[in-house]
């Protein structure tokens, strides 16, 4: 990801962790009926022994329930758990890069991206014009593209080794 696309995106990402926060927060566990459609779609596993009895019958049909609600639960959980921490990761990450621009850019890149402020509002606060904020602007993406250029080869380095 560039920074050009997290300066598009940022609010929409930030809505999207906060989002995932409160799922993992609320998490409530799978359906009964999403466990049901999920056994009855499922291929047995193993081979299959007929054993008569209608206890054994009822007993096997609810273990089977309850390792199957408890691994779609855990998987459920777990891929809620790995998308806040990857995107969580995301912002956080365009935050260091933000915070190590140069001059005055930090101040107005967090206005204008994190805080949402129109040119306009930049314009007035910084007290320059339209065209300076568009080449502070241009400034940040190319210091930070380079941060971004530079965790982009490390993450390769990591899978390569």
């Amino acid at each position: 990801m560039k920074a050009e696309e997290m300066f598009r995106s940022y609010t929409a990402k930030k809505q999207e962790v906060d989002l995932l926060k409160f799922r993992i927060t609320n998490f409530r566990g799978i359906d009964a009926d999403e466990v049901i459609k999920s056994m009855c779609l499922a291929k047995p596993e193993g081979e299959k022994v007929q054993e008569g009895g209608t206890s054994d019958r009822t007993a096997s049909v609810a273990l089977n329930y309850r390792r199957t609600a408890d691994r779609l639960e855990d998987e459920m959980f777990d891929g809620l758990l790995e998308q806040y921490r990857r995107k969580k990761a995301e912002i956080e990450f365009f935050h260091y890069c933000v915070s190590r621009l140069s001059g005055k850019l930090p101040e107005v890149i967090t206005d204008m991206v994190v805080e949402g402020m129109d040119w306009q509002e930049l314009s007035e606060k910084y007290g320059v014009s339209h065209t300076m904020i568009g080449k502070y602007r241009r400034k940040a993406l190319k210091e930070m593209d380079v941060f971004y250029e530079i965790r982009e080869k490390n993450d390769l380095e990591v899978m390569l080794s």
